[in-house]
C-alpha cells in the first residue's frame, strides 16, 4: 500500500498508456497500401515487431543513433522478408511513419479513468525514451497531455532510461525526492530496475506477459493500480 508515501507519480508512455503495438499496426496498414508494397500486414508485424525491440534496445544502450534505429529496422524487416525495396523506399517509409503514427490514438484500456483516478491526489509526469517531436504529439492527440506536469525524454535529458541521470532530472525539474515517487512502466530493465536504483518506488505494468519476479509488485492492467494507490 502505497497511499500516504506517494506524492508524485511518474509514468512511461508507450506501452504503457499509450498502446504502441495498436497504434504502430494501424499505421504500417496504411503505408504499406498507399506505398504498394505487397506484403501481408501480419506477415511484415511478425518479422518486424522483434526486430524494432531489437534495435530499440541497442538506441537504449547507445550502440545505435535514432537515425540509424529509424532506417535499418526497416531495412532489416525487408531483407528478413526478401523483399526488394529501394532505399528511397525505405527512408521515405521511416519518415511517414513517424508522421503517421502520431495520428493513431489508442490507449490502453483503463488509461483514461486511472489517470482521472489518480489526478486529484497526485502529481503525475512522464519519462520517456521516445523521441520528443513525437511523445508530445502523442499525447496530444490522444488527449492526455493535460494530466502530466512533468514531461521528460531521453532527447531531453541526453540519455535513456534505465540511466540514472533521466530519472534524477525528471525529479529535479518535478521538484520532488525519489523517496515520496513511484515508477510505473513496462520495461523491467528500462522502467523498473532503473528507476529502483535511484530510489523510487516501483510497479511494473505487465504489458508483454512476463513471468513474475521479486522485484516490485506487478499489475496486468491499470485498473489494478486503484488497490496500491
Amino acid at each position: 500500500m502505497l497511499k500516504g508515501k506517494i506524492s508524485d507519480i511518474f509514468f512511461d508512455l508507450d506501452h504503457t498508456l499509450w498502446d504502441f503495438e495498436k497504434n504502430s499496426a494501424l499505421t504500417f496498414e496504411r503505408l504499406l497500401i498507399e506505398y504498394g508494397v505487397d506484403i501481408p500486414l501480419d506477415t511484415f508485424l511478425k518479422a518486424y515487431i522483434p526486430i524494432n525491440l531489437q534495435y530499440w534496445r541497442m538506441y537504449r544502450n547507445g550502440t545505435v543513433s535514432k537515425e540509424t534505429l529509424r532506417y535499418e529496422r526497416l531495412k532489416f524487416t525487408f531483407d528478413t522478408l526478401e523483399y526488394p525495396a529501394t532505399d528511397a523506399l525505405i527512408h521515405e517509409l521511416a519518415d511517414q511513419y513517424m508522421a503517421v503514427l502520431t495520428t493513431y490514438n489508442h490507449l490502453f484500456p483503463g488509461t483514461i479513468e486511472i489517470l482521472e483516478y489518480l489526478k486529484p491526489h497526485y502529481n503525475l509526469h512522464i519519462i520517456t525514451n521516445g523521441f520528443s517531436e513525437v511523445q508530445g504529439k502523442k499525447m496530444k492527440n490522444a488527449s492526455i497531455d493535460h494530466y502530466f506536469d512533468v514531461v521528460m525524454d531521453s532527447e531531453l535529458a541526453g540519455v535513456k532510461k534505465p540511466h540514472p541521470q533521466i530519472f534524477e532530472l525528471a525529479l529535479e525539474k518535478a521538484n520532488v525526492t525519489a523517496a515520496t515517487s513511484l515508477m510505473i512502466g513496462d520495461s523491467l530493465e528500462a522502467d523498473i530496475l532503473g528507476a529502483k536504483e535511484v530510489g523510487f518506488e516501483v510497479i511494473h505494468f505487465n504489458a508483454h506477459g512476463e513471468s513474475v519476479h521479486e522485484h516490485c509488485d506487478m499489475v496486468q492492467s491499470l485498473a489494478e493500480l486503484k488497490k496500491f494507490l
